[in-house]
């Protein structure tokens, strides 16, 4: 059991949390910036050299057969990848402060507390 449990506080600690976003987002970032190379400056640059060189299949290269559809939906895909992290994050931090907000059972009364309760009963009686 304990080892599970310190497995679970590794994890929790915000070093290893952030890195993991970190890691994720890049990922996800890099995917906008290969898509952006491959699908939109890779044709625009070809083009030119395409028509000088006399190509026949330019239709596929030309402003129109760029794929900016890949390119939109690398980035719609970055985004929802940013809000469920965003998200995650938002209720880890939620129960890690209620966690930390939760409240101490009050300490049991010391002797001298005790001896004074016990004269206050007898006094009543």
């Amino acid at each position: 059991m304990g080892l599970s449990k310190e497995f679970k506080d590794f994890i929790m600690r915000g070093n290893v949390v952030d890195l993991a976003v970190g890691v994720i987002i890049g990922g996800a970032f890099g995917a906008i910036v290969n898509s952006l190379v491959a699908d939109i400056i890779t044709p625009i640059m070809l083009q030119p050299a395409l028509k000088a060189a006399g190509a026949e299949d330019l239709a596929s290269w030309k402003p129109g057969g760029m794929l900016l559809g890949k390119f939109i939906a690398s980035v719609i895909s970055f985004l929802v990848i940013a809000f469920v992290l965003f998200m995650i994050i938002k209720g880890m931090n939620a129960a890690m402060k209620k966690k930390d907000e939760a409240p101490a059972a009050p300490p049991e009364p010391s002797n001298q507390e005790k001896l004074l309760t016990e004269i206050r009963d007898l006094l009543k009686k």
